[in-house]
């Protein structure tokens, strides 16, 4: 298994990071994962799925013999994909840099698959962005976190009730240069 100082270099791999949002709260198969990534070679999935499996953040749940050949499907392992405080505070400025412009990336490629989609219209109801200043304290920022995941844990499987599927994305980004009112002792 990765240690905590490269899971960051696991997960944030833009192909990784493709493999991960297509088995988030679900099952997949390779074959699945062939068919939502088209771009990707068979081999070269294969190696990402791999390195994923031995990081913990992806286990076969099953394998089974398609063809002669062992299909494996997969979720997600005991280990969170999620690079952590700790992970973050330990990367250099342009570390974090290119890890933040990987995300913003792939979140601008998810965009255009969905306004490129046949049913983009229908789907618009499920689209939202936005961008709001919080005044928080670390504690304010703790427990508004630990309420997020508290509300989206219920929803992070596929129930198979229909539900619509949606990317949530969250980018938390401190101002370096608030309003001189809201400075601390201002």
């Amino acid at each position: 298994m990765a240690e905590p100082a490269d899971l960051a270099d696991v997960i944030l791999h833009p192909v990784r990071f493709r493999i991960l949002q297509q088995v988030g709260g679900r099952d997949v198969t390779t074959a699945d994962l062939r068919t939502a990534l088209p771009d990707v070679s068979q081999a070269t999935l294969y190696r990402h799925v791999a390195a994923l499996v031995d990081a913990g953040i992806l286990a076969v749940a099953e394998e089974r013999r398609v063809r002669g050949a062992v299909e494996r499907t997969l979720t997600l392992g005991d280990r969170m994909a999620h690079v952590d405080a700790p992970e973050l505070h330990a990367m250099k400025s342009a570390e974090l840099r290119r890890w933040f412009l990987t995300f913003l990336a792939e979140l601008g490629r998810d965009f255009e698959r969905f306004v490129d989609a046949d049913d983009a219209a229908v789907l618009r109801d499920f689209v939202g962005f936005g961008q709001v200043p919080l005044y928080v304290t670390t504690d304010d920022l703790a427990a508004l976190q630990n309420g997020l995941s508290e509300l989206i844990t219920p929803l992070l499987a596929d129930s198979g009730d229909g539900k619509q599927r949606v990317l949530f994305s969250t980018a938390l980004v401190p101002d370096p240069d608030p309003p001189p009112a809201s400075r601390p002792g201002a």
